[in-house]
């Protein structure tokens, strides 16, 4: 009993443009809820995003972080001081979840970078086959062609390769912003969030900051500077009409990263 099968066999470009299509189809199945979303925006402002508890926003996750052992709490007999108190009386700053301080940005970096490569290389090679077992003057009888054994073969080749990039950046970014404590790790750092929303016109404008900060660096009045914020995440960009002039539209994003030439 034969079993008779057919493998039909796709050709390449065929598949290719199978797939060019899948991708297009997801990508326009996945921007759909935000077309409809901007469709039901039309002539109105962007809305402002409710204020609501950092830690049930969708995919937020404690910070874990390497942590020292446990020490316990110093304090002498009959005295009201203990080790690891900052002050006698009570210290405003921010020290528990919930506390709120401020962040103080003040970016201002400058880079310049130039680099230059270049590169050549240059090869030959000669082989020659003046006796082989004596039957070097047959050669003429198996090659199409008459040839010399003396001058077989001959190799070479010639390569070059040039390079210049030239990178120059500069930022200037200063802002406040209020962040609120969402998290106290075993050995006193603080992990801070924040989000300041400020809508002008049909433009809406988001600062967005997180990270984790020591106890000991917040100053007297309740505020610390972003460089002594470790893990630090600052975003700082906007939605609304004059963004979305400024951005391609979608379909040429996903033509970009689908086109492969």
């Amino acid at each position: 009993m034969k079993n008779n099968q057919t493998t039909q066999i796709v050709p390449q470009p065929i598949r290719s443009l199978r797939m060019l299509a899948l991708g297009t189809i997801c990508a326009l199945t996945l921007s759909g809820c935000s077309t409809a979303e901007r469709l039901a925006s039309v002539g109105s402002a962007p809305s402002m995003t409710p204020i609501t508890n950092p830690t049930q926003i969708s995919g937020y996750r404690p910070v874990s972080m390497p942590m020292p052992a446990p020490a316990l709490e110093d304090r002498a007999n009959n005295s009201l001081w203990s080790t690891g108190r900052q002050a006698f009386f009570k210290d405003q700053r921010a020290k528990q979840i919930g506390d709120i301080l401020t962040v103080m940005i003040d970016i201002e970096d400058e880079a310049e970078m130039k680099n230059t490569t270049s590169r050549s290389r240059n090869n030959s090679e000669d082989a020659t086959l003046p006796a082989m077992l004596g039957y070097e003057a047959s050669l003429n009888r198996l090659l199409p062609e008459a040839i010399d054994n003396v001058d077989l073969t001959e190799f070479g080749s010639t390569s070059s390769s040039s390079g210049t990039g030239n990178i120059k950046r500069e930022e200037d970014v200063q802002l406040k912003v209020a962040a609120v404590v969402s998290q106290v790790l075993p050995n006193g750092n603080m992990v801070i969030q924040g989000r300041q929303e400020v809508r002008v016109n049909f433009e809406k404008r988001v600062l967005e900051i997180a990270g984790v900060i020591r106890p000991e660096d917040i100053g007297i009045n309740n505020s610390i500077s972003y460089e002594q914020i470790a893990e630090a995440r600052i975003a700082y960009g906007g939605e609304g009409q004059m963004t979305d002039v400024q951005q391609p539209r979608y379909g040429q994003q996903v033509y970009d990263i689908l086109f492969p030439f």
